[in-house]
């Protein structure tokens, strides 16, 4: 197969084809399979992290050490010449220069674009505010597609922070790519943003809202499990919501037999730890799966063609 994803910028899942998808998955689950330790060497990949990360980065630098490169980059914006005054763009020029490939995430919305604006090398968008977190659904699809064995015909159940959770839109928009039916569960003021809903509709995507897990526990092959994105809005609001979604063991009970529950992590206490018991809990396969699916990324975005 021809290698389309060389030096493309990977900024929202709307960028991506079914095409590249599959493309993607299938290069992740050869790496997985057969690991393969110099698809990258020498190659210098910079996490530009202006907001906190632990899998994100870490499932990154793995990747990008597992395939021989090197890296280099900061986790904050602490100690950074942006203190100083320093704009966005004059550090990614900057970073440009000293990298093949640049990893970013940021607390504003568009800034992955921008940085893809800016430098003449790779982008990823690693986490833009609210906005997307693409590569974060590229992992969830890896990991459904592994535990299910199909990628059409399922239903989904998305639940908590569902307004300010980037991994939810990323995870809604790439699923208009596929046959599956999305209960989307949450408290009034954190559903889905609507021009969301509204592309799901345009797309043909069955989906209905719900305020209860018990409702749709029954029907689901995925239970999509986030916590509440207590940065994103105030302290009283966060106080609001904060236990409104708990999932216990007692609500398996009438589970599917094949139902997996996911997470991006991290965790507060939306998931009891009873629940990592269970043969549903699967958030550690998938936080596990997100080095094979970043080593696919940069493997296929550093060379032009792949042994």
């Amino acid at each position: 197969m021809a290698n389309t994803m060389y030096q493309r910028d990977i900024l929202s899942t709307k960028d991506l084809s079914l095409e590249n998808i599959q493309h993607i998955l299938d290069t992740a689950s050869k790496l997985k399979q057969h690991p393969v330790s110099n698809l990258i060497k020498d190659k210098i990949i910079a996490q530009c992290f202006f907001e906190p990360s632990t899998r994100t980065r870490l499932s990154f630098e793995s990747a990008a050490l597992r395939l021989g490169g090197h890296v280099l980059g900061f986790s904050s914006d602490e100690n950074l010449s942006i203190k100083k005054g320093e704009t966005l763009h004059d550090t990614i020029k900057v970073v440009s220069e000293y990298a093949d490939l640049i990893v970013i995430r940021h607390t504003r919305e568009g800034a992955a674009r921008l940085a893809a604006e800016i430098s003449d090398k790779p982008v990823i968008n690693a986490g833009d505010g609210a906005n997307q977190h693409p590569t974060q659904a590229l992992v969830d699809l890896f990991t459904i597609n592994e535990c299910q064995k199909r990628l059409d015909g399922l239903s989904i159940a998305l639940v908590g922070d569902l307004k300010y959770g980037r991994t939810i839109h990323s995870f809604a928009e790439i699923c208009m790519l596929f046959d599956v039916r999305l209960y989307l569960v949450s408290p009034e003021i954190l559903t889905l943003p609507e021009p969301i809903c509204d592309i799901l509709k345009k797309q043909g995507i069955r989906f209905s809202f719900h305020r209860s897990i018990e409702e749709v526990i029954p029907k689901i092959d995925i239970l999509y499990m986030t916590r509440i994105q207590q940065e994103r809005f105030s302290q009283a609001e966060y106080q609001l919501v904060k236990d409104h979604y708990i999932l216990t063991p007692e609500h398996l009970h009438h589970a599917k037999s094949n139902l997996k529950i996911l997470h991006p992590l991290p965790r507060l206490n939306e998931i009891v730890t009873g629940v990592d018991a269970t043969p549903y809990a699967h958030y550690f396969n998938q936080a596990a799966n997100a080095v094979y699916v970043r080593q696919a990324l940069l493997a296929l975005l550093l060379n032009e063609q792949l042994p």
